[in-house]
């Protein structure tokens, strides 16, 4: 034997390359006719179906549901008032209601005057702040002439 393949060895490593090669060539034809190109990779996006949506119930079919539901059913409790027939407002008698609204009342009204009177006050000392400030730019630019004669304000 000598180096390399003998010619019988040559002539099979050939034809695996012809096959290999024919299959190659197969499967371009095959993608050309499914309509790729090249650059069209895998990166293409396959188009996915996706199944029809079902129709959407009708009016009866969800008044059965409705109809067919536990009462205890998270539908029906998640939104519902804690206990109406428990809360005291509810219990009170009327002349009780409206003595607690009145006195209600007159908090807000006397809240509502101290905030006035304070929103009042805070304006005064917020015009009393603009002018201490002008002041003291005056009184800046008064002593820096005094201390620099050459400088002008």
């Amino acid at each position: 034997m000598g180096a390399g393949l003998s010619g019988e060895r040559r002539k099979q490593a050939s034809r695996a390359r012809g096959r290999v090669a024919q299959g190659r060539k197969r499967k371009r034809l095959a993608r050309a006719a499914r309509g790729w190109r090249p650059g069209m990779g895998s990166k293409a996006k396959k188009r996915v179906v996706l199944p029809t949506r079902p129709a959407p119930p009708t009016v009866e079919q969800i008044l059965e549901d409705v109809r067919g539901a536990p009462a205890q059913d998270p539908v029906f409790t998640a939104l519902a008032p804690e206990d109406p027939a428990g809360d005291p407002r509810r219990r009170e008698d009327p002349e009780a209601q409206r003595e607690r609204l009145y006195q209600q009342s007159r908090a807000y009204v006397a809240a509502n005057a101290r905030l006035q009177r304070a929103g009042e006050g805070l304006s005064r000392q917020c015009q009393g702040l603009r002018r201490a400030g002008a002041q003291l730019e005056l009184d800046v630019g008064h002593v820096t002439r005094a201390a620099l004669p050459g400088a002008s304000g």
